[in-house]
């Protein structure tokens, strides 16, 4: 049973279809918007920040996010550690989120046996690469719960946050596909898109 990686832009509907996975499929949510959250609190000192710089929060996280889905996906859940419980069947997951460092991921993986993503995940971009600054200032009011970062914000800071994550969408989209992941772009028919990658899921896990 493959765990699920989901990366992309902001709006696109990650944490939605994160949700629906779980709802559905019962696979664990974890958000990294949480974890980061969670590293900025307790270890302030690691530099792992949100509302900061994108980049660097990543190349930070990565190696925790490293050792936790090779510790959790692999055969027998070894890698670096020095002991083994062996892994836990149906101990299903999908990560969501944007602070992914793929290059700093990926050779502490093999350490765990996984050589190539897409081997051991299924594998899922969303990105919005045909939204205006105007559309995804909306998206950012229509969709945003207390549980997102950008939550009350401002309209000068939410067209801020607009402009970038445009420009990030389309190098999000490049850089996912570098390494095997499926890009959608949600830019319109939302709903319909994430209904559809619910559905593939269960062809590809059933």
């Amino acid at each position: 049973m493959k765990n699920i990686v989901i990366a992309g832009s902001a709006r696109a509907g990650k944490s939605t279809l994160a949700r629906r996975i779980n709802e559905e499929l019962n696979y664990f949510v974890i958000s990294l918007d949480k974890l980061v959250a969670i590293f900025q609190g307790a270890y302030p000192q690691l530099d792992i920040r949100l509302v900061w710089n994108r980049e660097k929060t990543s190349a930070n996280i990565a190696p925790f996010l490293a050792h936790f889905l090779g510790a959790f996906s692999s055969v027998d859940g070894r890698g670096l550690l020095p002991y083994s419980h062996g892994a836990v069947k149906k101990n299903k997951f999908v990560l969501e989120g944007a602070y992914v460092d793929l290059e700093r991921i990926l050779p502490i993986l093999k350490t765990y046996g996984i050589e190539e993503l897409k081997n051991d995940f299924i594998l899922i971009g969303l990105v919005q690469n045909n939204k205006t600054v105007d559309e995804l200032v909306s998206d950012f009011k229509k969709y945003d719960t207390k549980d997102d970062w950008t939550y009350g914000f401002s309209d000068d800071d939410l067209r801020k946050i607009s402009e970038d994550e445009i420009s990030y969408s389309q190098h999000i989209s490049d850089y996912l596909i570098k390494y095997g992941f499926t890009i959608y772009d949600t830019s319109t028919e939302r709903e319909q898109i994430l209904n559809k990658i619910v559905e593939d899921i269960k062809f590809k896990t059933t």
